[in-house]
């Protein structure tokens, strides 16, 4: 990693702003950021925030959400991991805590303000984003952004050929709860997984 993003990453790693300086209630634990950025990947990660498990291992993906993550990608979790392959940026850095539902809160608002256009701009090599979830997608696609998030995946053939920078491929999220939009949309495992899993290999072969 080069210097200058590596001490950026320190930065982020050491950061208390949601706990000393919050938007609205502060975070409920120690934060503990989790993120692998990458100054050779071509391919960036943009999820939404740690969940507990991740909390916990301090690395990202390591649950049922990352497993069915890296199905769709086509990777093996060595590939995955692996920094001259991916960057994984998600858009809050810690686990935000729960609601009273036990649901996993959204991303915390100090995150993407202080820190997403630095670290997106240390890493100019990136040529394919692959959006996973709202958070991320309204952040990088902007007025792109469809009315839902199935409009959005649903166009993703048009929001690929209009990327003027890195290409774009939104995503849902993988997490469970989303099993029963993947069985009301078909055309999502039968048309956009084969594209991405095509365009994964190509860049990381």
């Amino acid at each position: 990693m080069k210097a200058d993003l590596e001490q950026l990453v320190a930065r982020v790693r050491s950061c208390r702003i949601c706990v000393e300086k919050p938007s609205g209630r502060p975070l409920p634990h120690e934060p503990r950021p989790v993120l692998r950025p990458s100054s050779t990947a071509r391919i960036l990660l943009a999820g939404q925030a740690p969940g507990t498990k991740v909390h916990l291992s301090g690395m990202p993906f390591t649950d049922a959400s990352g497993d069915r993550l890296r199905d769709w990608l086509g990777v093996t979790s060595e590939e995955f991991y692996d920094t001259e392959k991916f960057a994984i940026v998600p858009m809050g850095f810690c686990f935000p805590g729960q609601d009273s539902k036990g649901s996993d809160l959204p991303p915390r608002k100090e995150c993407a303000p202080a820190w997403r256009a630095l670290l997106v701009a240390s890493m100019p090599q990136i040529e394919l984003v692959l959006t996973i979830g709202v958070y991320a997608q309204s952040w990088h696609m902007g007025a792109g952004l469809r009315a839902s998030l199935t409009e959005t995946v649903s166009d993703w053939r048009n929001i690929w050929a209009a990327a003027t920078g890195p290409k774009v491929l939104p995503l849902p999220h993988p997490s469970w709860r989303n099993t029963g939009w993947l069985k009301k949309n078909p055309w999502f495992e039968m048309e956009l997984l084969p594209f991405l899993k095509s365009e994964i290999r190509s860049r990381i072969a």
